[in-house]
Formats: C-alpha cells, structure tokens, sequence
C-alpha cells in the first residue's frame, strides 16, 4: 500500500484550503477555513503563509464583527497567473484561459477535420489554439492541462488509446513540448471533468461522488472518501464499456452491448432513427441532432419524448447498478446529452433507477444535473494544471526552507 510522505500530506493540506478558499465564493478568514477543511488553526495558518509568500491568496483587510479580535480576510488572487484548458473532443477542441480565481478571460474553438486526425495534425492544432488563446498573457501562463479522449496515462502524458482517433501509445506531451513551452498536464474527459466537480462543483460538499459525461463517449468519474479514484493503470471509469445489453449493439470499442452504444449521443440518435428513419430533427452532426430532440420534447413531439423515455430507461439501469456498487452520496449528471436533455432524462433515469437499485442505497443518493458554469471538460483541465502549480516542489519547496531558515536564525 502506498504510504504518504510529508510532502504528499503537505501538498493535500495546501489543496484543502485553496479548495475552502474557493468555495467560500469572495472572501474568507482562517478560522473559516480551519472549520471547513477540519484541519488545525496551526496547519491552516502555515498552509495560507505559503500561499500568500507565493502570490495565490492576499489578504483583503479586516471585517469587524464587533466582538472579538478582527479576522483577516482571504481571497484568491486572479492576477496572480493564468492557467489553460483544453477539451479535445471528436470535432472540435475547445481552449479556455482563466484567471487564478478560475474566471474564463478568452475562449477559441477550432473544428477538428474528420480527415486530418494524427497526431501531427492534432498537435497541430492545439499549437496553434493556444497560440490564439494566450497572444497577449503568454508570460503569465502557470500551465496547460488537456482533456485526452480514450485511455490516458497522465505522468507520462501518453494517450494510450483513442477511440476517436484510433490512436495507440502517442506520446502526445513530448510532441507537444517540442512546440510550447508550458507545463503540461494530460488526463482524460472523465478524470477532469470530476476534478472540476472536486474543486468547484458537488464535490466540496460530498466525498463520495460519481461524475457521469454524457458525450460521444460516456464515462464516470469516481470519488471515494473525497479522493479520485484512478485504478491500477488510470483506467477506472470506463462504465461506457461496461456490458449492458448482450449481444445489443456493436460499439465503437469492438464490442457489442456497452453502455455508450445506447446512452452516448451517437447511441441515442441511433434509437432515433430506429424510432423514426426518416425524422426531420436527424442531422449529420450528433449533437444538432441531440438539441433538436430536446426543443422537439419541448413542444411535444411524440418522437423526442419516446427517445428520450428509452434513453433514460437504459441509463436508468446503468445508475441503479453504479448506486447498488459505489453506494454514492450524489451521482452528477454532465456534458452533451444531459445539458441538452436535462430534466425530462433525469427525471426517467431516475424513475427507472428506483426500480433496479437496492433500496437503501438509493434512498442516500442524490441524482442532480451539474451546476458548473464552465465546460467541465476544459475546466478540469485547468484545474489539474492548477494542482500541478501548487504542487510544484522548485515554487513551494524553496518557500518551506525559507521559512525554516528564517524561523530558526537567532
């Protein structure tokens, strides 16, 4: 069993408070933060030293609350750097610039030519979208984070494979690093999307999570006792390719029957066009398609309802299994699909759930759509490039030794 260093102890408790800091949306003190994160008045207090020697909080002033002493109050810095996501998906990567408080200050998107998909090519563009994206803040780039479809191992930043793309072990951060010169942080949709929900979204409230994408490709991400679970080779979860009707369809992966083939958009304008083949909301681009059924549900069509009532009744089944094995506390519903279809497939989902999960398992969770007010994809890409600053042994180590050479100078 991995056991934790210092350092790793040092590291998740200098995570926590920027995490309390975050979420106390503007300002906070560090009593507040010692209540919130249930770490002592004396870690907190080291921890914030360190982040305001390093320019990531400062310190607004002091509130009066007319008894006691003065707390001072805390705040994130969004001047002190600049840090990059990037969502590569299907047929478009999608770039997004924030601020340190995680405020986008610019987005690019540049479409992805079906033709043009090796990696050359995509690298290529993610030069050249960065490019864009940071031309005039160039030198006040903490670092990158991208969100690689398919299997991704993140220390090496090797895309071990895409669906998409068919790509095989693509050594995507070398490739990039001789064009940029930024960190870099690679991980897969799945992963950043819940990395998002960790730092900004259900997960400060809850420590047991699953973080549902409906997108092309579906997937989880999931959160045992507030950690992200990775599993052996960063492969967990791949719920898109777990069996869910046999011998049912043929998936993209090879397979026949996952989960993706039913629930993803391409599975369900699939079921669209089995319910309807000659349907006027069918488009060549799935997520055209996806929009049209829901502004179709909203006048109601009988089409977009039932194709809606058939998705939710697949995904139904999928949850009632992730609740019977994980026995979450909140399941979060994100991405494509669930933007666009929302309400109406959440409601079916979680009808049929009830109905397939154990009973008390299901009575403790929370099925909710997700409240993220960014791309979730490109906005966990960001956040990983955030932990990759904070973790940064060259800033925060010569700031710990610092400190120790001052405090114990006579």
């Amino acid at each position: 069993m991995y056991q934790l260093t210092a350092r790793d102890i040092r590291r998740r408790n200098r995570f926590g408070v920027l995490q309390a800091v975050y979420a106390a949306v503007g300002h906070s003190s560090r009593q507040e933060i010692a209540r919130a994160t249930g770490l002592s008045f004396a870690t907190v207090g080291n921890m914030i030293s360190e982040l305001l020697d390093v320019g990531v909080l400062v310190e607004l002033g002091y509130d009066a609350p007319g008894i006691g002493r003065p707390r001072a109050q805390l705040a994130i810095n969004p001047e002190r750097g600049m840090l990059v996501g990037v969502d590569i998906a299907e047929t478009a990567l999608h770039f997004d610039l924030f601020d340190l408080a995680m405020t986008v200050q610019r987005s690019v998107e540049i479409p992805v030519d079906p033709a043009a998909t090796e990696p050359a090519d995509v690298v290529a563009l993610i030069t050249r979208g960065i490019g864009e994206l940071t031309a005039a803040d160039a030198d006040k780039v903490l670092g990158v984070g991208l969100s690689v479809p398919g299997l991704v191992e993140p220390v090496g930043g090797v895309s071990v494979f895409s669906p998409y793309w068919h790509w095989h072990d693509v050594p995507l951060a070398q490739l990039l690093e001789q064009q940029l010169s930024y960190p870099l942080y690679l991980d897969n949709p799945l992963k950043a999307s819940t990395a998002a929900h960790l730092w900004f979204g259900a997960g400060r409230d809850v420590d047991d999570l699953i973080v549902v994408t409906l997108r092309a490709g579906v997937g989880i991400g999931v959160v045992v006792e507030g950690m992200l679970y990775r599993g052996v080779t960063n492969s967990a979860g791949e719920w898109g390719h777990t069996n869910l009707v046999l011998d049912g369809r043929e998936c993209r992966c090879g397979r026949m029957g996952c989960v993706e083939a039913y629930v993803g958009a391409p599975g369900i304008v699939r079921t669209l066009r089995e319910l309807a083949p000659s349907s006027p909301l069918i488009d060549a681009d799935d997520a055209v398609t996806i929009a049209a059924i829901a502004a179709a549900a909203d006048r109601g069509d009988a089409v977009a309802l039932e194709v809606i009532d058939k998705t939710g009744n697949y995904l139904g089944v999928t949850v009632a299994n992730l609740v019977n094995l994980f026995n979450p506390r909140t399941i979060v519903f994100g991405d494509l699909v669930a933007d666009h279809l929302g309400a109406r497939l959440l409601d079916v989902t979680r009808r049929v759930a009830a109905r397939h999960a154990m009973t008390d398992p299901f009575a403790a969770v929370t099925l909710q759509l997700s409240t993220l007010p960014h791309n979730p994809a490109s906005l966990g890409a960001a956040t990983f490039a955030l932990e990759g600053f904070l973790a940064d042994r060259e800033t925060f180590g010569s700031i710990a030794a610092r400190r120790a050479l001052r405090t114990s100078t006579p």
